[in-house]
């Protein structure tokens, strides 16, 4: 339903991202973006994130009058690629690592409506997951910087949920720790961090999440199939989809695979490390 107060007639101020979506304005303290498919679940999904405690997320607020969803705005500082020197902390890992543990606690009391629409990869071909013992979480599933705000130098809240949809929590954290350990081939980190100890890094991630030992097991086999899955799924969506096809281009198809064979080669010490 169409909110009266929520015109549209101020000072729009757009907001560039990765390019995934377009037509996103700041309004005021608000954020209005196009409704998808899937947007009616989402906003249900974030109120009852709120509802369950967990305030580091937008507000959905209802639609302007050019039928635009309206969330507030999250304020802070959202980094964006090459990551600076003060992203590679250990405290950012520790800080993020409790951020997505509230949000899954928050999210595990709420069961989707029957009719939920999730969003997705434009042509996806994989969908899978590895099992962690627990029932599936309706989680946030793209932890890429763009999508993480900081405040005072440390994550406090997360935007954009488009690709949110049931998952376990070992995948969701293999997702966050694929961004910020990173799990990625040296040649493709920031400068900041190419020579980091990314065993030890995913180790102090799961004590502040608190990961149990299944998980701990689980999450370099989750984090494999993950890579795999974003290098089909990525080439996939580059032959139907404009955005996709320059991110592609622009080095994913190169990255990926480097990726791919990097999680090989240096899981098992990632796991020697998680589970010592």
């Amino acid at each position: 339903m169409t909110d009266p107060n929520l015109d549209s007639g101020r000072d729009e101020e757009p907001l560039v991202g990765d390019g995934v979506t377009a037509g996103v304005v700041r309004v005021g303290d608000t954020v209005r973006r196009p409704v998808r498919p899937f947007t009616a679940t989402i906003h249900a999904y974030l109120r009852h994130l709120h509802g369950a405690g967990f305030s580091d997320a937008p507000i959905p607020l209802g639609f302007d009058d050019q039928g635009r969803e309206v969330l507030s705005f999250v304020p802070g500082d959202v980094p964006r690629e090459p990551l600076p020197a003060g992203a590679s902390g250990e405290d950012v890992l520790v800080e993020l690592a409790r951020l997505v543990r509230r949000l899954h606690d928050a999210a595990q009391s709420w069961t989707p409506p029957a009719d939920a629409t999730w969003g997705g990869i434009p042509g996806a071909r994989i969908v899978n997951s590895t099992a962690d013992g627990e029932p599936l979480v309706v989680s946030h599933r793209d932890y890429c910087p763009g999508n993480v705000v900081f405040r005072d130098g440390l994550p406090a809240a997360l935007i954009d949920f488009d690709l949110a949809k049931p998952t376990t929590r070992v995948d969701d954290l293999a997702n966050a720790l694929y961004y910020w350990a990173p799990l990625l081939h040296p040649a493709d980190r920031s400068p900041a961090f190419a020579d980091l100890d990314i065993p030890g890094r995913v180790a102090v991630f799961a004590d502040s999440y608190g990961m149990s030992l299944a998980q701990r097991r689980a999450l370099v086999p989750a984090a494999t199939r993950m890579i795999h899955r974003f290098h089909v799924n990525m080439r996939a969506a580059a032959e139907v989809d404009p955005v996709f096809k320059r991110m592609w281009d622009e080095g994913v198809k190169d990255r990926l695979p480097r990726a791919e064979t990097w999680i090989e080669r240096e899981g098992p010490a990632i796991t020697a490390r998680l589970v010592a």
